[in-house]
């Protein structure tokens, strides 16, 4: 393909592009294949000789879309959203072309400036405090994982080297496998599947002060991290950072905060006080990916200190010093998480970041969390149902009154319908069924739709009951 071709076959995936988007009401939300459907579609080895863009178009429809679960149909509300904006689109073309591996600032200089000062910028959409922000001398600064779970294991990582340095600096004569042996990290039993968790359904002060001190005394450490969340998957709950950051703080344990999905919330002024005890975090994260119109993969995390992140990641072999690395005025990314390579990707911020502005990104979550408060309405009016979590973002936890089996009864029969997709959580050993806004063109129609297949699915199964 010449750079002729190139352009004709863009063209054409623009509008391929377009086409799907703006047809994907009329496609099924939930793919009706069975496990290993496109193994006998396609040849067992590549070509020999190239394939036709027509025949691999073709393709794309007879093949790949009947196995897509379309996460950006307005029926879709399972899980949480994935961000998906034309502008964001267009920032990964220009991605893909530059191609570069942004491993160092010298590797490709505006790959790693505009990440920080992206960062930077996002960081005071959300009125982090100053220590989180590399600004032009700060000691913190914000980086793009991939990931929450890649940022909570990047966190863990530079934590526990931070504490096992400071005792071995302590007690010269101790090994790290004696240190290792006794870390202990804690989260709530409602925090993302990458921690692990203990306890009800947020962090527990007094246990985790109980537990520290008991710790203490009976020479089992317990002074690696806690992960607090903002937001849980479940049920997108909210630890209390204004408890859990000064036990934190005093006892020196590291914080880190996860707010993957709630993060992008707290752009809006009436949603910041969610946010309220960051000042104690030593890192915190969200996913832009989600929520903020900003395409996978776009993890945003900060730390007060980048120099707890280096001084767990830092390698410099040779081939990639270079003579500015030690100025002090640049970073190289590649000291801040675990692969070595990484993508130009906040070029996808700065375009949704100009293109929608701060105004454009605010209205569009509002519209999120009123749709939601909308599905809530609606399902208070119907006695057979109740409301298992308080609705504060965009998520709506609801289920039948009765036992666990009549509601994974009643999810069977909503995800085998295809019309929507919904996922469940437990609470409080109740299956639940979770009701998350997620389509950037949901609207009040769609919502109020698949309300009425609900109810409609529900009186089926509550008759079928009573035969």
């Amino acid at each position: 393909m010449n750079a002729d071709e190139f352009r004709r076959r863009g063209k054409e995936m623009v509008d391929y592009v377009a086409d799907y988007l703006e047809g994907i009401e009329a496609r099924q939300v939930y793919p009706d294949v069975e496990p290993g459907y496109l193994r006998p579609l396609i040849p067992p080895t590549a070509p020999q000789e190239p394939d036709t863009f027509e025949d691999i178009i073709n393709d794309v429809e007879k093949i790949i879309m009947p196995g897509v679960t379309h996460w950006h149909s307005p029926y879709f509300f399972a899980y949480f959203p994935t961000a998906s904006s034309y502008p964001a689109m267009l920032a990964d073309m220009l991605c893909g072309a530059i191609g570069c591996i942004g491993f160092s600032w010298a590797a490709s200089p505006a790959c790693t400036e505009l990440e920080t000062v992206m960062m930077d910028w996002l960081g005071r959409m959300l009125q982090l405090p100053e220590a989180f922000l590399a600004g032009e001398a700060g000691e913190g600064g914000g980086v793009i994982q991939g990931s929450a779970s890649e940022a909570t294991l990047v966190a863990l990582l530079a934590a526990r080297t931070k504490v096992t340095r400071r005792l071995q600096t302590a007690s010269p004569g101790l090994t790290q496998a004696a240190v290792m042996e006794k870390l202990v990290a804690y989260a709530s039993d409602q925090a993302p599947g990458s921690t692990w968790g203990w306890g009800g359904g947020r962090v527990c002060v007094w246990r985790l002060q109980g537990d520290y001190d008991e710790g203490l005394k009976s020479g089992l450490l317990l002074a690696l991290q806690v992960v607090a969340t903002l937001g849980t998957t479940s049920c997108c709950s909210f630890d209390n950072l204004l408890e859990v950051g000064p036990v934190c703080h005093k006892e020196g344990v590291w914080l880190h905060v996860d707010a993957a999905y709630a993060g992008s919330a707290f752009i809006c002024p009436e949603f910041r006080h969610l946010l309220d005890g960051v000042e104690f975090a030593d890192s915190f994260n969200f996913n832009p990916h989600k929520w903020l119109l900003v395409n996978f993969d776009c993890s945003a995390m900060w730390v007060k200190k980048r120099t707890d992140l280096t001084g767990a990641f830092k390698l410099d072999p040779v081939y990639l010093k270079h003579s500015h690395q030690d100025s002090g005025l640049i970073t190289d990314y590649r000291h801040w998480q675990l692969p070595l390579g990484r993508r130009f990707r906040s070029l996808k911020m700065w375009f949704v970041f100009r293109l929608y502005g701060v105004t454009g990104l605010q209205a569009y979550i509002r519209k999120h969390v009123q749709l939601s408060h909308e599905f809530e309405f609606l399902v208070r009016q119907d006695p057979r149902f109740e409301i298992c979590a308080e609705v504060t973002l965009g998520l709506v936890c609801f289920r039948l009154k009765g036992p666990n089996s009549r509601n994974e009864a009643l999810l069977e029969r909503i995800n085998s319908a295809r019309k929507i997709h919904l996922v469940p959580c437990h609470l409080r050993d109740q299956f639940v069924l979770r009701f998350a806004i997620c389509s950037r063109t949901v609207e009040s129609a769609h919502v109020r739709l698949a309300w009425e297949h609900i109810r409609g699915l529900a009186a089926e199964l509550l008759g079928a009951e009573k035969e």
